[in-house]
């Protein structure tokens, strides 16, 4: 397998998905005009302390909090000097300028289990090119019957970061004449990084404190220290899980939405959302909505005419839907084998498999891998083949700058809980043909006549409901920060395993663009220890893996019999997906390299 392909690790879509998660997620969170959807979007705290309320537009007019927000901010303006006065009125302005009107800022209150404001924390310049953040104002304005609740908002506001918008570094400042604070800070894990030398600065009423220039020689007024947040946990303590999602307020929010108002007139309007959403997305024309993406693809090969006596390629590397899906049709699945680098569906295999009944080829984008669209379209022009492509797993990745989905006929996707985008259940059709996008929705509309209970033809009930299209659309409005995190996550394995014996990772080919659901490894056959034994030793370790796909020929229920493609049984008899959930961290990904580098080396 070849080097590496990916950018540098701070490439300029790492920093332009970064930035723009910043911006979506803050003005979400501080738009909420109503209570019911404030608290759909709240940051729950650990042991049941409370929650992390996100200052927003309904706050501006809530006069008994403001004066409380104006004597926390009279009370610390030792350690916070501002330019709006502590007043009353200036704590209204500093509400609704300083803080809902900055779009790389964002303010919690602090509330407890009965819902009583105790103080609040945030981030600030959170919008940069080294994709860092900033935590703000960290007060605790009530010190009666609020013991600890600090700390555990704290820790739930790094965690809520840290698995929402993946920054490479959280820091703060606090001045050194607040050794109370920074006591607190570094219990929580923050660590002295280096001395801010400050000058005081008055402007009428209100103080402040800038940068001492590094040219000036005077003694300054006061310092900043800077705390990088480092803190030490175990990575190894529970179970590290092979997938799992990332869920925030956005679709906490859509789904409270649906559950509450999305009936009668309003049942499809998520729906509705979620399908244009993806068409525009990925730059199709029609996008419909299923259940599953067995059920997308299904359709898809009965719309383009597939049944018995057809013959329809697919990769002997896959999930069994993808062939499952051709069995459905009464056509017979005929297994190709795959391309070593990427597992993808090998283009001469393909080409050796075409017989006179061969009618459709489904190349499957193996684990957020794309498939070599170009030598396949090219291959199926000249046969006069259909393609359609299997991206349940690839959602976001690209081939040549054009992305998975929309080469073929048809596409389809999937929402399954361990995907990249998730919806608890799932899948997507695509098409940029009019004509098979009807015949599609006829068969998926339990093939009556529009508008009428009359049946005319043989359908289907493969229909998403929009509870789950409310989640769905969510985790589209984060693709790409979802995409970046688990690039980010591949980037971390392909630094932690190098030099270590025995296995090699999947990368993406050069002129593709994977998404990386799964980061994968290929065991050598000369290793001192077998798959299942390091899977073994792993799970011993609290690692949990998943062997990757077998050779799915080899399954007694097709059928045409036919013998394992030679790749595809290697690969699955010795390939494994290591932890890959979008929300891993760093230490837990140098915790498996070091697990594996020690099991293959001692």
């Amino acid at each position: 397998m070849k080097e590496c392909e990916m950018e540098n690790n701070l490439d300029y879509r790492r920093i332009d998905s970064y930035n723009k998660s910043i911006r979506y997620n803050f003005a979400f969170m501080k738009e909420t005009k109503s209570m019911d959807d404030l608290y759909a979007k709240s940051i729950k705290l650990g042991g049941d302390k409370g929650f992390l309320i996100p200052l927003c537009e309904l706050h501006k007019d809530d006069d008994e909090l403001i004066e409380m927000l104006a004597q926390w901010r009279k009370d610390n303006s030792f350690a916070y000097p501002t330019r709006f006065p502590v007043t009353f009125e200036g704590t209204a302005r500093w509400l609704k300028n300083a803080v809902l009107g900055v779009e790389d800022r964002i303010l919690f209150l602090v509330v407890n289990q009965h819902g009583k404001p105790i103080g609040h924390m945030g981030f600030a310049n959170a919008i940069n090119d080294g994709c860092h953040l900033e935590t703000d104002n960290i007060i605790r304005g009530v010190t009666q019957d609020s013991k600890g609740i600090m700390s555990f908002g704290m820790q739930s506001l790094l965690c809520w970061a840290e698995t929402t918008l993946w920054p490479e570094d959280i820091f703060l400042r606090v001045l050194d004449d607040n050794p109370k604070a920074i006591d607190f800070y570094k219990k929580l894990g923050f660590i002295q990084d280096r001395v801010l030398p400050l000058r005081r600065k008055v402007e009428g009423e209100s103080e402040s404190f800038i940068p001492v220039p590094a040219d000036d020689k005077a003694t300054p007024d006061k310092n900043f220290i800077r705390m990088v947040y480092r803190p030490e946990r175990n990575a190894g303590h529970e179970l590290i899980l092979t997938a799992g999602p990332s869920i925030c307020a956005r679709e906490a929010s859509y789904a409270l939405d649906a559950a509450r108002f999305g009936w009668n007139h309003h049942w499809a309007d998520y729906i509705k959302k979620f399908e244009s959403s993806f068409a525009e997305y990925l730059g199709v024309k029609h996008a419909l909505s299923f259940s599953c993406c067995t059920g997308a693809l299904h359709l898809a090969l009965l719309s383009l005419g597939i049944g018995p006596g057809d013959e329809v390629i697919v990769p002997d590397l896959t999930w069994v839907a993808t062939a499952n899906s051709v069995l459905y049709t009464g056509a017979t699945p005929v297994f190709a084998d795959i391309d070593p680098q990427t597992w993808c569906i090998s283009h001469a295999s393909i080409q050796a498999c075409i017989t006179e009944r061969t009618k459709a080829i489904m190349p499957v984008h193996l684990y957020g891998h794309p498939a070599p669209m170009d030598k396949i379209m090219a291959l199926a022009r000249e046969h006069e083949l259909f393609v359609v492509e299997d991206a349940a797993p690839a959602i976001g990745a690209e081939h040549k700058g054009q992305k998975t989905g929309t080469f073929g006929d048809l596409a389809a996707f999937s929402f399954q809980g361990a995907k990249l985008v998730v919806a608890g259940e799932g899948g997507m059709l695509v098409t940029n043909n009019e004509e098979l996008y009807q015949r599609v929705y006829s068969l998926w509309d339990q093939g009556r006549q529009p508008g009428t209970f009359w049946i005319q033809k043989n359908g289907w009930k493969y229909k998403m409901s929009n509870i789950q299209a409310a989640i769905g659309l969510g985790q589209l409005e984060r693709v790409d920060e979802l995409i970046e995190a688990k690039r980010r996550i591949f980037r971390w394995y392909d630094n932690g395993l190098k030099g270590i014996p025995y296995l090699r990772l999947c990368y993406e080919p050069k002129g593709t663009r994977s998404i990386y659901w799964m980061s994968s490894i290929l065991l050598d056959s000369k290793s001192p220890i077998g798959r299942d034994q390091l899977r073994d030793e792993l799970r011993k370790r609290n690692i949990d893996t998943r062997n990757v796909f077998p050779a799915i020929s080899q399954y007694p229920i097709w059928p045409k019999k036919q013998s394992p493609q030679p790749m595809a049984k290697m690969v699955g008899n010795h390939a494994i997906n290591l932890p890959s959930g979008v929300c891993l961290r760093e230490e837990q990904v140098a915790y498996v390299c070091g697990c594996l580098k020690n099991i293959l080396t001692s």
